[in-house]
């Protein structure tokens, strides 16, 4: 499942969550009534937008982690041996000298 669209919608609940938060606020100023949406007020869409905000972050941060891993892990071996060879697009791939001779 592509994660990608869930972290579009969220970023939009949130920022939904955020205009209706302003709009029930100033609707509470100018009119003087303390009314309630489904049982909440304005910082609880806040907190809702918050929420959203941050769930979508984790989701990105986890995707763009998973997207860069194998190149991360082999700029990391890469300066700890440097004669460690890693083709992070070959799958299985395993270490082989840089000078072409074969492994044993």
């Amino acid at each position: 499942m592509p994660v990608l669209p869930l972290v579009d919608l969220l970023i939009l609940v949130a920022w939904t969550s955020l205009i209706w938060a302003a709009l029930h606020k100033a609707l509470w100023a100018a009119l003087a009534m303390n009314f309630r949406v489904l049982g909440m007020g304005p910082f609880d869409f806040v907190v809702i937008a918050g929420v959203s905000l941050l769930f979508a972050l984790a989701l990105a941060a986890r995707v763009w982690v998973k997207a860069n891993e194998p190149r991360l892990l082999a700029q990391q071996s890469r300066r700890r041996d440097p004669d460690y060879d890693f083709d992070p697009e070959a799958a299985g791939a395993e270490s082989a000298p840089r000078d072409g001779a074969a492994a044993l």
